[in-house]
């Protein structure tokens, strides 16, 4: 398990993004020297925690919980041989493109190792999937992108910065710490956009899950809750 490319992107005017100023930071290009890697503060003020890369649009993404976002070379093949064209890594705006790791597969909370062990390696901790919007399908330049992405369910991870260090194209991966649970990146994604029913679920997950998923299935969970006990003629439990 290992890094093949950190990407970093510049801001870039673009006629497909809502931003304010209409520039965007997705497009992500490899680069061969060493990355620090940081908690960049809160969504909303912080932005990515890799210096040198631009998040543009902080209503919707970067921020603690949001600080890095990888994605499997594996998935991006098979995207390849999907659209029938070449993705470069970098091409879906991910930080880190990882070869042997099962991005989607992995569960939240899962805690990533990555640096070589002689320099400042960055410990990095599983928050959520990457749920698609107009600016990624205006980059992509596919109809119909955000279902399409949505439907194959493979959306890649967002991660929390543990520890700060630094990284570099080619280092090591390596998982040091799987919780107790069994929910995925993959499940956390779908719980999100079409299957609405698995939120509860997410609960296992605990603190470790993004904060929004983590407010959306409580509340999923009170209302479920909150029905049931009027469907049989009882008063919500309101602790």
């Amino acid at each position: 398990m290992k890094l093949l490319s950190v990407n970093l992107g510049r801001p870039r005017a673009v006629p497909y993004t809502d931003q304010p100023e209409g520039v965007t930071g997705i497009d992500k290009r490899p680069v061969d020297h060493p990355v620090r890697v940081v908690a960049p503060g809160p969504k909303g003020a912080g932005a990515s925690g890799l210096a040198g890369d631009a998040v543009c649009d902080t209503r919707h993404h970067g921020g603690d919980d949001q600080a890095v976002y990888a994605m499997a070379r594996e998935d991006m093949d098979d995207w390849e041989r999907e659209l029938g064209r070449t993705l470069p890594n970098g091409a879906f705006g991910e930080n880190l493109t990882t070869v042997g790791l099962d991005v989607s597969g992995a569960l939240i909370g899962e805690r990533w190792r990555i640096g070589s062990p002689a320099g400042p390696s960055v410990l990095l901790e599983v928050t959520s999937g990457r749920i698609p919007c107009r600016t990624f399908q205006g980059h992509m330049g596919e109809r119909g992108w955000v279902k399409r992405f949505t439907r194959k369910g493979a959306p890649g991870a967002y991660l929390r910065v543990i520890e700060p260090g630094e990284i570099r194209s080619g280092d090591p991966v390596e998982i040091v710490h799987r919780p107790d649970h069994d929910v995925t990146v993959t499940m956390e994604f779908r719980a999100g956009t079409t299957e609405r029913s698995l939120l509860p679920r997410l609960l296992a997950a605990g603190e470790a899950l993004h904060p929004e998923a983590l407010a959306a299935a409580r509340k999923y969970q009170e209302t479920y809750s909150g029905r049931r006990a009027v469907d049989v003629g009882t008063t919500p439990d309101p602790h």
